[in-house]
């Protein structure tokens, strides 16, 4: 019999954050001390992910295969990726009222 979730969760504890984004469990434990991952804590201590946590790492991913990127680095380059995307949100809302 097939269960279904009736409904859909909000975070995701560590075992499951590590099969959906394709990361061992000690790489993101890596990542969160590193500060590029912003984990909650479960009542119990334990770390969970909020949903948007999944694309964060799918962009350390890219930067750190596809660019070869280092993790430390990660961080300044995701903090530059992060104002380039607020200037230009900035500068259409600007445009927009002109």
């Amino acid at each position: 019999m097939t269960t279904y979730a009736i409904v859909r969760p909000t975070r995701l504890g560590l075992d499951s954050y590590a099969r959906v984004t394709g990361l061992h469990p000690e790489t993101i434990r890596r990542l969160v001390v590193l500060g590029l991952l912003e984990p909650v804590r479960d009542a119990r201590g334990e770390l969970c992910f909020p949903l948007p946590q999944v694309a964060a790492a799918a962009r350390i991913r890219r930067l750190h295969e596809g660019l070869s990127i280092n993790y430390a680095a990660i961080g300044l380059v995701t903090d530059l990726l992060d104002r380039i995307e607020a200037l230009e949100s900035s500068l259409r809302t600007h445009a927009s009222r002109h």
